[in-house]
């Protein structure tokens, strides 16, 4: 019965390695990474938004998320503490006190940078995330193991993972609405619907052109800065403010890439990477050969 057994694992870790053979193959596949010169953007004034909400509203239409009704986006309590995107909001709009008026606040939409060298993209170790040529980066499900590597690799601490989901938990970020809408030539659900135009879309070198000039006309409205330009390598949604960002709860970030860390890292200890069921298995192996020995111990002492 004991060799059996014995045969009984061999076999099934036989089967485990060469899954995970085929797995590990399945991990070095490239992902997707196209930096065009063509790539779309998207400016954020921060001095025109208004706080209305309808971005985030709009966008949990668009990806199917649960949401109520339009109207009840205009309850502002919502406001007294800093929010961060998760799995069942993309995007956020946060307030921030205004040093030149107390009628009107600054307020700040966040949501996925769109890295133009993501570190999500580096970091992933399966190939899930691309970068598309109109500038968008995405996730893919279908490839993702739930390592949570973007995690901790984004510069800006966007991705959300779907812990309450214990069967099949997703990675949730914004994706540029690129299947629905920008892949088609269309514009983000929250920039159609925003109704004071504080979100631009277009061409990314337009968009910083665009945004310089505005700092020239109006010198006493803008910092002389626009984020995202060359943070971490560039970023395709870029903002303008009317004070320092760090001041509304933007990240201190240099000009790097982030991807120029955990690259080096990631790719050099997973060039041959072993799935976690590997280690399941080899730990299985390792419990077994151990119950066994102390099940021949009880034998030996009865």
């Amino acid at each position: 019965m004991a060799n059996q057994t014995r045969r009984n694992f061999i076999k099934t870790s036989a089967l485990i390695t060469s899954a995970t053979i085929g797995l590990t193959n399945k991990s070095k596949a490239a992902p997707k990474y196209i930096l065009s010169e063509d790539r779309m953007g998207v400016l954020v004034d921060t001095t025109v938004c208004i706080g209305c909400r309808k971005c985030e509203w709009a966008c949990k239409v668009e990806h199917n998320l649960p949401t109520s009704a339009i109207e009840t986006y205009d309850d502002r309590s919502v406001f007294n503490e800093k929010r961060r995107p998760n799995d069942k909001a993309l995007t956020v709009v946060n307030e921030y006190p205004n040093d030149y008026s107390d009628k009107f606040p600054i307020n700040v939409k966040v949501q996925c940078m769109h890295c133009d060298k993501p570190a999500c993209l580096s970091a992933c170790i399966v190939g899930a995330f691309s970068k598309h040529e109109n500038g968008a980066v995405t996730w893919d499900t279908s490839k993702c193991i739930g390592c949570r590597y973007c995690m901790v690799a984004c510069p800006f601490q966007i991705p959300a993972f779907e812990f309450e989901k214990a069967l099949k938990p997703d990675i949730k970020k914004c994706d540029f609405c690129y299947e629905q809408r920008t892949s088609k030539g269309k514009l983000p659900a929250c920039v159609e619907i925003c109704p004071v135009e504080a979100i631009t879309f277009g061409r990314r070198e337009d968009l910083i052109k665009t945004a310089r000039q505005k700092i020239k006309i109006y010198p006493n409205r803008y910092i002389n800065r626009i984020f995202g330009e060359y943070e971490v390598g560039g970023t395709s949604w870029l903002y303008l403010a009317s004070k320092e960002f760090e001041k509304l709860d933007f990240p201190k970030l240099g000009k790097d890439p982030a991807p120029g860390v955990s690259e080096a890292i990631q790719h050099g200890i997973f060039a041959y990477f072993v799935p976690p069921v590997a280690l399941y298995a080899l730990l299985g192996g390792i419990m077994w050969i151990n119950k066994n020995k102390k099940s021949k111990e009880k034998e030996q002492e009865k």
